[in-house]
């Protein structure tokens, strides 16, 4: 029986994320959606003479050969690719990639940001992009790269899930979810921008055309399919290719009113809108405006996330004082509340390195004192969290004119128990935590929709809660602490 006849359908999904690869095939269907895991890969940037860069082609290697065990189970429906943003490849004239792409966390950013707002300003390029001011964002990457011996040779950007695409498919085109956060993309009219791509003196050329989730995205090569034991015809389709839009597509909302925290090494915290933000209060508030399933609007800030505790864990990891994650939050919720908060979105945690050390830093000169032991850190890391989802919720909701009653917590920070629970206590909100693989289940529901498997957002995310595990947290404990930490962190 071919798989288009069944009830259901095997798709599989490769989701890139900062650490690491996974391809992982599901099942999807009427009253059904399961996920089996196929293969993991690292994700190991490499510091390069010129910067940081991905090794995007051992990130390839790992998706095929992912895609190749997954294929052996039995047939696919179609395939579909998330990773991160901002990030890209550029293609010369004969297709071929131009250099390893950069690292958004590579320290070049910073002067390309500070070339484009000498000729954009930064209200300009908010009224049109809608996009909350990060140093990486590609606009500013662009900036940056045009310095380059490389950049005339230059004849085609391909975000990274695009530039896999077409390496399966032979196909260019850039999916909608991911462009939009590039800072080229009218977050109004739902295209390019080609006043701002003029204005900064790019070539138009360079940008390939739109794809919405659940386009087709093209049909894998001969030498592909014959390497993965998968017909020519099996299709590749656009996904939500931003993991952040699949996760957000995942979240198992049944009514309106909701928040989502999209928790991974970043916390991605905001609403799902009808039309983006484009105030200037929005804009001094640093909130972003990216697409997300059929048109709607990830109206959220980015908030450095469970990045802090990772990079705290490598530094003791090669310390040897790395108790593993199980013992350190028990020790977390030993040690003394509110002991010491930190913003986590200052700047200074964006690159890795020895994260105690930064923290410390940060807690001398906010007049606070440095944390005694590992556990003591990862509560201030915690509750720290915890409070800048709960900053960042109440203000994206009274700037889109929004009441909440419920937050959703998806990703793999839905798996950290206390997280949870004092994000509940601190938002003072119910908590729905789960699923962890959300970005997962969000980009094999855009494939399974588009094979007319599932419904629409409604359906999806139903489907989700009838199938996933999920687990819920009431708001407890003292609430005027909260408060009280709250007051501290803003003036940190």
């Amino acid at each position: 029986m071919s798989v288009t006849s069944r009830s259901d359908a095997a798709f599989a999904a490769v989701d890139l994320g900062a650490t690491s690869g996974r391809v992982i095939t599901g099942l999807a269907g009427p009253g059904r959606l399961e996920l089996t895991e196929a293969h993991r890969f690292a994700n190991t940037p490499v510091r390069l003479p010129d910067g940081l860069r991905w090794d995007v082609l051992a990130l390839y290697q790992g998706m095929l050969e992912g895609l190749r065990t997954a294929a052996r189970g039995g047939p696919i429906a179609s395939i579909g690719i998330d990773t991160w943003a901002v990030d890209y490849g550029l293609l010369d004239a004969d297709g071929a990639l131009i250099g390893l792409p950069f690292h958004y966390r590579d320290g070049r950013n910073g002067r390309g940001a500070e070339q484009v707002l000498a000729v954009c300003g930064a209200q300009e390029l908010y009224a049109v992009s809608g996009l909350q001011h990060l140093p990486f964002n590609t606009v500013f990457q662009l900036a940056a790269h045009r310095a380059s011996a490389q950049w005339g040779a230059a004849r085609t950007l391909l975000l990274i899930p695009d530039l896999l695409t077409h390496w399966l498919t032979g196909v260019v085109g850039v999916e909608i979810t991911n462009a939009s956060t590039t800072g080229l993309f009218d977050a109004s009219a739902g295209g390019w921008s080609d006043a701002l791509i003029g204005r900064l003196g790019l070539e138009r050329s360079l940008f390939p055309p739109l794809r919405e989730p659940g386009d087709p995205a093209g049909t894998l090569l001969p030498h592909v399919a014959e390497y993965m034991g998968l017909p020519a015809a099996t299709p590749v389709t656009a996904v939500a290719s931003h993991d952040t839009a699949s996760a957000v597509a995942a979240v198992p909302a049944t009514g309106p009113g909701f928040a989502y925290v999209s928790c991974g090494t970043w916390s991605l915290a905001g609403l799902e809108l009808p039309a983006p933000v484009l105030t200037e209060e929005s804009r001094a508030a640093n909130f972003t405006n990216e697409r997300g399933v059929d048109g709607t609007v990830r109206y959220l800030r980015n908030i450095m996330g469970m990045w802090l505790l990772e990079e705290c864990r490598r530094t003791w990891g090669r310390r040897g004082e790395d108790p593993g994650l199980a013992a350190l939050l028990a020790e977390a919720a030993r040690a003394r509340p509110f002991a010491a908060v930190i913003d986590p979105d200052d700047g200074v945690f964006l690159s890795p390195g020895d994260m105690p050390s930064r923290i410390d830093a940060c807690l001398v000169e906010t007049g606070q004192v440095a944390p005694d032991s590992p556990g003591g850190y990862v509560r201030c890391v915690l509750e720290s969290l915890a409070l800048a989802h709960r900053r960042t919720l109440r203000e994206a909701a009274g700037l889109a004119g929004r009441e909440l009653n419920r937050i959703h917590l998806v990703g793999g920070g839905s798996r950290n128990e206390l997280l949870c629970q004092w994000t509940a206590d601190a938002t003072g909100l119910p908590l729905t935590a789960g699923p962890a693989e959300a970005t997962a289940l969000g980009n094999i529901l855009v494939q399974a929709r588009a094979r007319g498997l599932v419904g629409d957002l409604m359906d999806m995310r139903q489907l989700v809660a009838r199938t996933q595990e999920l687990r819920h947290y009431t708001p407890q404990g003292d609430q005027q602490a909260w408060d009280r930490a709250a007051a501290r962190l803003e003036q940190a």
